[in-house]
């Protein structure tokens, strides 16, 4: 049956207000506007921040909502001016957009983007405007993308292409944990060889920080969490040792210092927690340890004493592992395909959309790295 130009109905967890169970709903998608593209999802994932606008930030005003935006699909139909894509392409949703045009676009010191959705708008975390329609009223589009639901349209300058021999219930999880991770060791922190690094946090945004010091050559890698049975997942992506903060009665900045002759020479912190975050930066050596806030959180402010900056610690931050989706998505594909990085090592559950407050439930009590979602009727 040919779709395009029509209102497609499908099914969709649905986000009514906060800190509730999402509802399996019909909702209708409408068609693709100019420059947009809708996509068929065959595969999303559950990340935290996802978890975080429902259940930590719950800011009123970003609900009714579509949540999802770690996923994969192919093109159903384009819109006026689309010149990028063509209906059957496999792609990738981009939570941060990449319009080519803008001063960031165009600097090679950022991957942000002025024309994204989170202009003015990353307290309710989604564009103002939506295709959905739930019940005859607006459901919002989470990041702009909104992958827990069998349709959804995002802005072209919000897609990747991908190599078409790509297993899209494995490479969806590209679309946000593990380039995030990666890639705040490769290009936010530049790991060095030879070096000693230390990621705070192991879910899924950690476990490929580990997995890109190690690929940059670190020498030692500590992996620090206050769940021990994390660690033998760590050992798979190439952590050297295991810190459990639980396990000392001194900070774990004091224990790192110790146990590294004054610090760590990057730290990575993966949780998107204030009081963490501070423990990560202490652990760095002084002179030129370099610390990167990776994990997702806006709502209390952060802080240390000046002399920890002062004594030459570098304080960075990272939005998805510092790539330009476009040109790197399709890349980070290429690698898994060529067996460079690991992807299918993070999925620990498989579970189709109904079961998705499952899903939440699992990774909200820390029992899974990434569940993976398909859509039983397809």
């Amino acid at each position: 049956m040919d779709t395009a130009g029509k209102v497609i109905k499908c099914k969709a967890a649905v986000a009514w207000e906060p800190n509730k169970p999402l509802v399996i709903e019909e909702i209708e998608v409408a068609p693709p506007e100019a420059n947009e593209v809708r996509i068929k999802i065959v595969a999303t994932a559950v990340c935290h921040s996802d978890l975080y606008h429902l259940l930590e930030s719950m800011h009123e005003d970003g609900f009714p909502v579509v949540l999802g935006h770690e996923a994969a699909g192919i093109v159903e139909s384009v819109g006026p001016g689309v010149t990028e894509f063509q209906p059957g392409d496999k792609v990738l949703p981009l939570f941060i957009s990449q319009c080519n045009k803008c001063r960031f676009c165009k600097s090679p010191k950022t991957n942000q983007c002025e024309n994204g959705w989170s202009n003015g708008r990353l307290h309710v975390m989604s564009p103002s405007e939506s295709r959905f329609t739930c019940k005859g009223k607006k459901v919002l589009q989470f990041t702009g993308t909104s992958t827990f639901s069998e349709y959804t349209v995002v802005n072209q300058m919000a897609v990747a292409k991908i190599d078409p021999a790509a297993p899209l219930d494995k490479v969806c999880l590209l679309g946000c944990g593990i380039c995030t991770g990666y890639g705040a060791a490769v290009n936010t922190a530049k790991v060095e060889p030879g070096s000693t690094c230390a990621v705070f946090g192991l879910g899924a945004v950690g476990l490929a920080a580990v997995m890109g010091c190690k690929v940059a050559g670190a020498k030692r890698i500590f992996a620090v969490d206050i769940n021990p049975d994390k660690f033998e997942k760590a050992k798979v992506f190439g952590a050297t040792d295991f810190v459990n903060p639980k396990d000392h009665s001194k900070p774990v900045s004091q224990v790192l210092s110790e146990m590294t002759d004054g610090g760590v020479d990057f730290s990575l912190e993966c949780v998107g927690n204030v009081g963490v975050m501070r423990s990560a930066l202490e652990s760095c050596v002084s002179g030129w340890g370099v610390s990167v806030l990776v994990g997702w959180t806006d709502m209390d402010d952060v802080a240390t004493r000046p002399i920890q900056l002062l004594s030459g610690r570098t304080w960075k931050g990272s939005l998805f592992g510092g790539f330009k989706g476009k040109y790197a998505v399709p890349q980070m594909v290429k690698n898994y395909l060529d067996k460079k990085v690991k992807v299918d090592e993070f999925i620990t559950h498989t579970m189709t959309l109904d079961q998705v407050n499952d899903a939440i439930e699992l990774m909200k009590h820390g029992k899974c790295i990434r569940v993976v979602m398909t859509f039983s009727s397809q």
